[in-house]
């Protein structure tokens, strides 16, 4: 199976949170580039502060790797507004495809319109200029059911407010990999949610992230029907390693 062109590869850590210089940040995220471009790696997945650079740097090598980035990342509590504003930056400086961290929060809260609308005017803004959209829902912090339920009411929302054709482009995604877990839960994407995900997303495609850090996990996920899987460990997965760290 060729994992490579299912792989976002991600390093989403902050200068702040990595204890690296902003320079230092942007050069792990070329080194990443080209690891991608190396090995054929579908995607990077990396902030929006480094989006221009890391574009233009695979442009300059004639690469198809696709650039990805996060809004509202991690906490996913931003104002619509806000991720419209970095989505809107993000879509200027290069970035093909854009994971917006859904407001969870809100959706606990039973504050479902407001996490309806910021879905329809993001994903909106998304299918004007072609980009990919991906909604995380952070699987870590919702029950089984809440799972359930955020996902279908998704692939509802997308049904009814975007076209049939729009609707590959419209991804639920698992995981920020930064949800602060208790006794030793995992943060990140399981075999277990990912089936409720693919259970209920109906024709939406489903990104496991977080948590795939063997060849044989990424396959089975593949297998079940995730379309994408986002992890640190890109090119342990595609040498036929295993990785115990990272997302």
């Amino acid at each position: 199976m060729n994992i490579a062109q299912y792989l976002d590869s991600t390093y989403l850590k902050t200068p702040e949170q990595s204890g690296l210089s902003a320079e230092e940040t942007l050069q792990k995220d070329k080194d990443l580039a080209q690891e991608a471009i190396d090995n054929k790696i579908f995607a990077v997945m990396i902030r929006p502060d480094y989006v221009s650079e890391i574009k233009k740097y695979i442009q300059e090598r004639h690469s198809n790797v696709v650039v990805g980035t996060v809004i509202g990342f991690h906490e996913g509590t931003y104002s619509i507004n806000e991720k419209i504003a970095e989505a809107e930056k993000a879509i200027a400086d290069g970035a093909d495809e854009l994971d917006f961290v859904i407001n969870y929060n809100a959706y606990l809260k039973g504050e479902l319109n407001l996490v309806k609308e910021e879905f329809i005017k993001c994903t909106q803004l998304c299918m004007q200029h072609h980009k990919i959209a991906k909604w995380i829902i952070e699987i870590a912090a919702l029950h089984d059911d809440q799972i359930a339920d955020l996902t279908k009411n998704i692939s509802n929302w997308a049904k009814e407010n975007f076209s049939e054709n729009e609707w590959p482009k419209i991804f639920v995604k698992s995981s920020t990999g930064f949800f602060e877990t208790e006794n030793g839960k995992p943060n990140g994407a399981t075999f277990e949610g990912v089936k409720i995900m693919l259970d209920n997303a109906g024709e939406l495609p489903v990104k496991a992230a977080g948590g795939v850090r063997t060849p044989e996990d990424a396959e089975k996920m593949i297998s079940m029907g995730v379309k994408r899987i986002g992890t640190s460990s890109a090119l342990a997965l595609i040498k036929n390693k295993s990785s115990e760290e990272g997302y």
